[in-house]
Order: C-alpha cells, then sequence, then structure tokens
C-alpha cells in the first residue's frame, strides 16, 4: 500500500482559499478544508493551532493575489484607469475572496492612512508615481481619493451582484482620477 501524500502547510492555505473562494470566509473550518483535502482534520490542527491563524494566513495569501491581480496591466492601458478596473474586475470575478479582504475583519491596518503606508500598496503607488510624475505624499492623496470611489463600487457589485458595466466604469473611474487631480492641484495654488 502507498503511502498518504503529505499534507502541508501551504496546501492547507491553498485549500483555505478554494473554500473562500466557493463558499466564503464564514465557511472554513477544519471539517471544511479537511474535506477539500481529502484527509482527516489532524494535519490541518497540526499546523496551525487556531482557525484564526490559518485564517490570518489565508487572509495574506488573498492580499497577495490581489495586488498581483491588480498589476495585470497592459502597457496600453493607463495605469491608473487599469489598476482601477481590475480592482472591480476582482470584485465581480471573486466576490467571496474580495468581501475577505475588506469586510471580515482580518485587514491588519486600522484606518485608510494606515493601509496607503501598507508594503502591498506600494507597488501600485509605484506605478502611479510614474503616471502622475508627483512625490509620494501626493500620489497618496490623490489615490486615497480614487481608492474610495473604486471600492465603493466594488463593494456594491460584490455584494449585490450587480451587473459590471466596464465602460461606465471606467468613465466614472477617469472622472474620479481627473476630479482627484484637480482638486489637489487647486488646493495646492491656494
Amino acid at each position: 500500500m502507498p503511502p498518504k501524500p503529505k499534507i502541508t502547510r501551504e496546501m492547507i492555505i491553498d485549500a483555505a482559499v478554494e473554500v473562500i473562494r466557493k463558499q466564503g470566509f464564514e465557511n472554513i473550518n477544519a471539517r471544511a478544508l479537511a474535506e477539500h483535502l481529502q484527509c482527516s482534520t489532524q494535519p490541518v490542527m497540526y499546523h496551525f493551532s487556531t482557525m484564526e491563524e490559518l485564517k490570518q494566513a489565508a487572509y495574506d495569501k488573498v492580499d497577495h493575489l490581489h495586488t498581483e491581480y491588480l498589476l495585470r496591466v497592459s502597457d496600453e492601458t493607463d495605469p491608473m484607469l487599469g489598476i482601477g478596473l481590475n480592482y472591480i474586475r476582482f470584485a465581480v470575478e471573486e466576490p467571496n475572496l474580495f468581501r475577505f479582504l475588506f469586510q471580515s475583519g482580518y485587514v491588519k491596518e486600522k484606518n485608510l492612512f494606515e493601509m496607503v503606508e501598507a508594503e502591498e500598496v506600494m507597488p501600485i503607488l509605484q506605478v502611479l508615481q510614474g503616471e502622475l510624475e508627483m512625490d509620494i505624499h501626493k500620489t497618496k492623496e490623490i489615490f486615497l481619493i480614487v481608492a474610495m470611489f473604486v471600492h465603493g463600487y466594488a463593494s456594491i457589485i460584490a455584494n449585490n451582484h450587480l451587473a459590471f458595466d466596464e465602460k461606465t466604469a471606467a468613465y466614472y473611474l477617469k472622472q474620479s482620477f481627473i476630479g482627484a487631480v484637480a482638486a489637489y492641484k487647486q488646493e495646492e495654488n491656494r
């Protein structure tokens, strides 16, 4: 009889992400993961002393996947528009992962200013800074304004299963960006 395959910590995290993707973060438990991995609950409990520890590891993995997803912007696309539309698309394509990231209570930061300082946001800010040709402080200010619009739109879609109209989203995203830059420049001139 061949030995049973060894269940690794990474396999359990990946299984957690899949369970969240299909069933929502509310359904993460040792039994659901064991069923997904076709094993007993013992490997899950061996690698993670608590379900909270596992959920945090899954959160970190989904956060990384989300950042990679956002940065998949073609060279022909305006980076601000591309990243913003990808944010909304992620909510459309992965509503359970979106809700896990932003509505589950696992976010580490305590406010928007901490969020914009998060390590995961830096690659996005660097792309935007290059487009805006502004210092990082100004880039963060504009990012926050546009991020509030984009997050609101994405949340409405993820929570209500509304239809996604990319042309409409792109139009209002551009308007939000133009308005944020104009407001910041107007404030600077005072």
